[in-house]
């Protein structure tokens, strides 16, 4: 047979031993992102930081981007405008500048590859920890884990109203 050998070999995904890992290994993903959804946030955010400084320059430009949203646009009185070289610029006319140089920092530098990419590593030690840590012996909250409650169940979850799941 042209096209690699063994016609009567089943693909390794199609087996049902690879079925029933991937299964459990999603079962136990899903049950450890709920009761470690704050350490799992904490890894993704350290991956994140550690990313951006090994990156110094891309680190500058974020922190650049950052002030420059909070000088021209949060901490800035309502009724003062931003003046530059004698023109009066609007609220509108401020939001959409910061919008322009938020994306063109963003797509036209190393940031958002960088941002990207420090994401997925955080995400895929969480998802490596979550499919392999057996959950056995981990308490939950019984009710929320049964009526499927999306709040108790959330990696950002406890973000949520305080006192939401008593």
């Amino acid at each position: 047979a042209a096209g690699g050998g063994g016609g009567s070999l089943d693909a390794p995904i199609a087996t049902p031993a690879f079925r029933l890992f991937m299964s459990r290994a999603t079962s136990r993903l899903r049950r450890n992102l709920t009761y470690f959804r704050v350490n799992y946030t904490a890894v993704v955010a350290f991956a994140l930081a550690a990313s951006l400084l090994a990156h110094p320059f891309s680190l500058l430009i974020l922190l650049g981007v950052l002030a420059a949203w909070c000088f021209l646009y949060i901490f800035r009185a309502s009724d003062q405008p931003v003046a530059l070289f004698g023109r009066t610029f609007s609220d509108r006319e401020t939001l959409l500048g910061l919008v322009v140089a938020s994306i063109v920092a963003f797509f036209f530098t190393p940031v958002a590859s960088l941002i990207i990419s420090g994401m997925l590593v955080g995400g895929a030690i969480v998802a490596a920890h979550g499919a392999f840590r057996m959950p056995e012996d981990l308490f939950l909250d019984d009710a929320d884990a049964a009526s499927g409650n999306s709040a108790a169940q959330g990696l950002l979850s406890f973000l949520g109203a305080p006192g939401s799941r008593v």
